[in-house]
């Protein structure tokens, strides 16, 4: 016999435990996408014809210094960018990237070295530097270092390695916060101190410069100057684009929500450990690829470049710019050494001050940068809601989808 129940004592429908998400937006929004091709067609197209069509007298022509001076800027604005997806978009704070912008750059000058052949001052196969110090042969590690393709490998896979190395063990040891920061600047400066010995082979306090060709080509020629100079323009918004990219992806919802929330990440099912460890190499990737970009522009590396100093400033760049926000850091690392690059000449025993003061400034009355306060702005112009009000936390969207 059927029986059936009272719509009273029927069990109740299950309750949905999934979260839904917003659906995922573009990319770029029309206005992005436009000044991404502005920017896109200013690097290859107009400056390219007022450096080497527009005579040198008129007052529209874009000088060789100018051309070097951005082309050195765009190198350190990827840097800035790569310490955002690190620390602004993973909550961790590395004051060890120069030692990645260094190692690139030494893999590259390597290769440059080597493009000298004969027409160095000992005439010799060797650099200077060995014949100076009397080598007889290239050491072990330089064995590579003739071939441009096996640099431009080496260029993304030493960076890589080497971050992976050291932070496979941080992160597995739940190394953070401040402490993180201090073992990442106690290691570049190790790295530094290591390359100041002439024996290791990278030139000691002089480091590498004088180069003469790359591809067998002058390499301080108009044609090749601006050849490097668009080369790091499209790597630059090559990379912006990769890292919008990345940050809009589930990847990179697990990455804020570990930034905003890592033990719930954990309970969530997930394990950290490969997410920093991964956006942690591609962070290093990216520095070593712009130091790279760096060497031929400026014609030196040396140990310097892995100075404690340099990985600070790059941090600066991203604050100053705005944290967690792609083009903050990109915008800062232009103010900043734009301003540096006046400032040394005009007032070079001042530089250090304005660069303190600048930094305190902005981490106590711009909390989220130059980019930040021109939302602020537009917004209030515009009618709507401060950036951020309308928005739900970083963790909160990101937990919705940590479902293992």
């Amino acid at each position: 016999m059927n029986a059936t129940l009272p719509s009273s004592l029927s069990p109740a429908p299950a309750a949905a435990t999934s979260v839904q998400l917003p659906a995922k937006g573009p990319l770029l929004t029309r206005r992005g996408w436009s000044a991404f091709m502005v920017a896109l067609i200013a690097v290859c197209a107009l400056a390219p014809l007022l450096n080497l069509w527009v005579p040198q007298g008129s007052a529209f022509h874009m000088s060789t210094y100018a051309v070097a001076l951005l082309g050195k800027i765009m190198c350190y604005a990827i840097c800035a960018l790569a310490m955002d997806l690190i620390w602004g978009y993973t909550g961790i704070l590395s004051l060890g990237h120069g030692l990645f912008f260094a190692v690139g750059g030494y893999v590259m000058g390597m290769y440059l070295m080597r493009q000298i052949g004969l027409d160095g001052n000992y005439k010799s196969v060797l650099p200077d530097f060995m014949v100076f110090l009397d080598w007889k042969a290239l050491p072990w590690h330089w064995t590579f270092s003739g071939s441009f393709v096996a640099t431009l490998l080496l260029i993304v896979l030493v960076p890589a390695l080497v971050a992976f190395v050291f932070g496979y063990f941080a992160f597995r040891s739940r190394i953070k916060g401040v402490y993180f920061s201090i073992i990442t600047q106690a290691m570049t400066f190790a790295a530094m101190l290591l390359f100041f010995r002439n024996e290791t082979g990278f030139g000691g306090n002089n480091g590498f410069t004088d180069f003469k060709r790359i591809l067998d080509l002058p390499i301080a020629t108009p044609h090749m100057r601006m050849t490097l100079f668009v080369l790091t323009g499209l790597t630059l918004l090559g990379f912006f684009l990769f890292s919008k990219w990345l940050v809009q992806s589930k990847f990179g919802r697990v990455l804020q929500a570990i930034r905003d929330a890592e033990t719930r990440v954990m309970f969530s099912g997930y394990n950290p450990l490969g997410y920093k460890l991964t956006i942690w190499v591609i962070s290093a990737v990216m520095c070593g690829v712009a130091g790279a970009l760096y060497v031929p522009q400026v014609g030196i590396i040396n140990p310097g470049e892995m100075s404690p100093a340099n990985s600070i400033e790059i941090a600066i760049w991203a604050a100053v710019g705005g944290r967690a926000t792609l083009i903050g850091p990109i915008v800062g690392a232009f103010i900043v050494n734009g301003a540096k690059s006046w400032l040394t000449v005009a007032y070079p025993e001042f530089w250090l001050y304005f660069l303190g003061t600048l930094f305190i400034a902005v981490t106590l009355f711009l909390p989220q940068g130059v980019v930040g306060l021109a939302k602020k702005i537009s917004s209030r112009f515009s009618g709507g809601p401060p950036p951020g009000t309308g928005a739900a936390p970083a963790s909160s969207a990101a937990s919705g989808e940590l479902k293992p």
